[in-house]
This record gives C-alpha cells, sequence and structure tokens, in this order.
C-alpha cells in the first residue's frame, strides 16, 4: 500500500474513532439527564410506580396531586396519615432532601436519610408527574 493511501486510511480511521467518542459521550450525557434511571437510581429498590403495586413504599403511580398516607393497602405511619399533606412539587422536594424534617417520626425517614442533589431530586419529581401520562401506564 502507498504511504499516501495509509495516510488516508489512518486520519479515516482516527475520524471514525472520535465520531464514537463523541456519540458515546451525548448518549451518556442524554441518559444523565432521563427522569426515569433518577427514580430507578435512588427510588425503585423500595417504590414502585405501577398503580397498586406496594413494595417496601408504597406505589408512586399518580402520588403528584394524592393526599399523604392514603394507598390502600399500605401501611403508613401515623405521623405521615394524619400529615394533612397532599404531595406537590414543592413538597415533593422538600421530602426526597429530608423526609424526617417534612413529617417527624415517619416510616422512610428510618432508611432514607434523603438526597442533597437538586439535579437529581428534580428529574426524579419530572419522572412522578409524568408516571401516569406515559403510553401504557398501568
Amino acid at each position: 500500500m502507498r504511504l499516501a493511501n495509509m495516510k488516508k486510511l489512518a486520519v479515516t480511521f482516527a475520524a471514525f474513532i472520535a465520531s464514537l467518542s463523541v456519540s458515546a459521550i451525548s448518549s451518556a450525557a442524554f441518559a444523565d439527564d432521563d427522569p426515569e434511571l433518577a427514580f430507578n437510581g435512588h427510588c425503585r429498590e423500595c417504590h414502585e410506580f405501577d398503580k397498586g403495586d406496594n413494595r417496601i413504599g408504597p406505589t408512586l403511580y399518580g402520588v403528584v396531586g394524592r393526599k399523604a398516607g392514603t394507598v390502600p393497602g399500605f401501611p403508613y405511619s401515623e405521623s405521615l396519615k394524619d400529615s394533612g399533606i397532599t404531595w406537590n412539587e414543592k413538597i415533593l422536594d422538600q421530602w426526597i432532601t429530608n423526609p424526617n424534617a417534612v413529617v417527624p417520626g415517619n416510616n422512610m425517614g428510618a432508611i432514607f436519610s434523603g438526597l442533597s442533589d437538586p439535579k437529581e431530586r428534580a428529574k426524579i419529581i419530572t419522572f412522578l408527574k409524568g408516571d401516569t401520562k406515559k403510553p401504557g401506564a398501568k
């Protein structure tokens, strides 16, 4: 193979590798902004988002706008049932930051001390707001 052809091949190969790197970085950045991934990474161990599917924590399906402590069949703490809270974005943000600061004596605060990253909390809340609007939501 001639030297000129080898140089062209090397440049083409380098450009191809560079494009793969940019693509991988773009995909990682997109995934990093995915609200469902944030939910899965921080909440899904204890919570599900399918209607009626209680786990360690209650289902979070339709949580935005729901009165706290009212999912049928879930054994809430008396403090949460008596809190008078209706979940909205502001209260959810406070709750995810530190559940015990919002409702002392709640069950979740015994196993989850909170999430300090405001960007992660915002992604989780975005997911919770949209969970019932997904096609095929249960």
